[in-house]
């Protein structure tokens, strides 16, 4: 048996995307940027980059979520700092042809974080913003800002994208996962409308008021509340020890 040579085989990179999700003015955003290099320059795009020959995939998307946002991944079963958010792996894509540069294989990971403010880009992004989904995945033939021609995302972005979309929606019906998308403490109806924007349905303020005080471990009450929504002052909750909701807060037939 001949021995093991590495430079018979065709080299190729690992990177990281991110599909950082947020809901800002009660739609489901996510945070694109705009490429400052080849290949696809000046076309939008998910945050990431390569993995360096020193780390792991999962403190390369950290590094990542990090320099683009500022925002800290944290352990899903500890407290959340002020400036963490929830960061899972989300589905390896290696199409031969996704990179025109070399054979890449793209390691994504899903964010998940409360409103968060204007971002700031990083690396080679020229330039970034938040986009409700809808916008991005190109319903209308592509994304593009303000008078710019409307063009797909970068890569094979926009099915990494709609596949983040997908498992929010899908997790959030049997996971506490909804609070990430909160404060530290939030009312019911800031937690429904993170449901609502998420699904793109409007829920019934009392059935689901119901469903989430009624589910062991779900929401816990802090003693204080608040009229930051305006009108009487409503309770304040935080996001309890609970993981799994059992029964599951079933996503509506539209």
């Amino acid at each position: 048996m001949s021995p093991y040579d590495p430079s018979a085989f065709p080299p190729f990179a690992v990177t990281v995307d991110l599909v950082v999700l947020t809901v800002r003015k009660h739609a489901l955003c996510a945070l694109a940027v705009r490429r400052g290099e080849p290949p696809f320059q000046g076309r939008w795009a998910l945050p990431g980059g390569f993995v360096r020959a020193d780390e792991d995939l999962a403190a390369a998307a950290a590094r990542e979520l990090a320099e683009e946002t500022g925002l800290l991944a944290h352990d899903p079963v500890a407290p959340s700092p002020v400036n963490g958010a929830h960061l899972e792996q989300l589905a390896t894509y290696g199409d031969p042809e996704r990179d025109p540069r070399m054979r890449v294989v793209s390691v994504a990971h899903l964010v998940l974080a409360p409103d968060l403010p204007a971002p700031r880009p990083g690396g080679d992004a020229h330039s970034a913003r938040w986009a409700p989904v809808g916008e991005l995945l190109g319903q209308e033939g592509g994304f593009g800002r303000g008078g710019e021609q409307p063009a797909p995302l970068a890569f094979d972005h926009a099915r990494i994208l709609s596949d983040g979309v997908e498992r929010a929606r899908s997790k959030i019906e049997y996971s506490s996962l909804a609070t990430a998308f909160c404060p530290q403490e939030f009312t019911v109806g800031e937690l429904r409308r993170v449901y609502e924007a998420v699904w793109g349905v409007v829920l019934d303020p009392r059935n689901f008021h119901r469903k989430v005080t009624g589910t062991p471990g779900f929401l816990v009450p802090t003693g204080g509340t608040t009229t930051r929504q305006g009108g009487r002052p409503a309770q304040l909750f935080r996001a309890g020890g609970a993981t799994l909701l059992n029964p599951p807060m079933l996503r509506p037939e539209v």
